[in-house]
């Protein structure tokens, strides 16, 4: 699997996300042969799934076993949160409907959920950086080495090394401190 960061509706929710630098995206999963992705897993109460997948409406869900650090597989499925082509995304979420998709990103001047010329959400980078390192080595430089750009080649530690080399210092804004603050 690759994770890769994709257009999301985070879009709206953050002033900064700045469409004039298209730093626009949030994290999505797709396969890539060769590939393997160190993941956190984290449970939600039966009550909470409805919220969930209306909250990730961009994303396919997929029914995963993954396994521990030292390769021990959990003893039930666990749901991973991939992407659909933007056809698909049309046809199966929005239900073929213009009107669903206006609602979600046409009144933003978005017209495809899926493009490569964007950059990460600043803000949700920060917070899936330093997620990844308070869980340790191997989570931290699993993500900075196998998260890619959506460009599909600029790894997360590449762009944060060039490009994006003071995200890290940025604070969130602060009705984002508890979610996003680290």
């Amino acid at each position: 699997m690759l994770l890769r960061f994709s257009l999301s509706v985070a879009l709206p929710m953050l002033k900064r996300s700045s469409m004039d630098y298209q730093e626009i995206s949030s994290l999505s999963v797709e396969p890539h042969e060769g590939e393997t992705i160190i993941l956190t897993v984290f449970e939600i109460q039966r009550s909470e799934i409805p919220a969930f997948i209306e909250r990730e409406h961009e994303f396919r869900f997929l029914a995963v076993f993954p396994e521990t650090l030292d390769g021990k597989p959990y003893t039930s499925p666990a749901v991973l949160c991939a992407r659909y082509s933007d056809e698909e995304y049309f046809q199966i979420r929005c239900k073929g409907s213009q009107e669903i998709f206006f609602q979600r990103y046409g009144k933003y001047n978005i017209h495809k959920i899926w493009q490569n010329d964007i950059l990460p959400c600043r803000v949700y980078l920060r917070h899936c950086v330093l997620a990844a390192k308070n869980l340790g080595d191997a989570a931290y430089d699993s993500f900075l080495d196998h998260t890619f750009l959506a460009d599909r080649k600029t790894t997360i530690r590449q762009y944060l090394a060039t490009v994006g080399s003071g995200i890290m210092e940025e604070e969130p804004l602060e009705l984002l401190k508890t979610r996003y603050g680290g």
